[in-house]
């Protein structure tokens, strides 16, 4: 019943959209600071490693090993992937535009960053997204995707009735 009431109800898509705008702001605001502060993800990376040392690690070694052999090797990558994708996930989320991709993709960093034992606003910012995500349109409702689910909805059905016909 919640669930139903999160996906339909235009009261809570004005709330949904606060959320959304908030987190959108977080996240884009993350990102152009590290995008103009000269950000380097190796330093952070070497962080999380060291910190899946000792009687109680604060990254499990899984996580550790992930980050030691394909993370820091790619460190360059992974540091505009950090930036961009903090900044692009948070102008969508402000945007309201593929907004279910869009907290996905921020529900994702919050996790890596977790992982990589940084508690910060990571916690907070799971459960907010968590409601933007089984909300699904609704969470877009008042924002651009009013406009650009119904057309790509639009293009998916027209491709999948020509592939029909043939």
């Amino acid at each position: 019943m919640f669930v139903e009431l999160l996906r339909s109800n235009k009261t809570l898509a004005c709330v949904l959209a606060i959320i959304r705008i908030y987190l959108g702001y977080e996240w884009m605001t993350a990102g152009w600071g590290k995008i103009t502060g000269g950000f380097d993800a190796e330093g952070f990376i070497q962080g999380a490693i060291d910190k899946a040392a000792g009687d109680q690690p604060a990254v499990q070694s899984w996580w550790a090993a992930f980050l030691e052999s394909i993370a820091l090797p790619g460190a360059n990558v992974f540091t505009y992937l950090v930036m961009w994708g903090e900044f692009l996930v948070g102008v969508a989320l402000i945007l309201g535009v593929l907004t279910n991709f869009a907290a996905l993709m921020g529900i994702i960093m919050n996790f890596a960053f977790l992982f990589s034992g940084t508690v910060s606003t990571n916690g907070l910012m799971i459960l907010l997204t968590l409601f933007l995500l089984v909300a699904g349109y609704n969470a877009g409702r008042f924002g651009l995707d009013r406009y650009v689910i119904p057309f790509i909805r639009k293009i998916y059905t027209n491709n999948t009735h020509l592939k029909e016909a043939h």
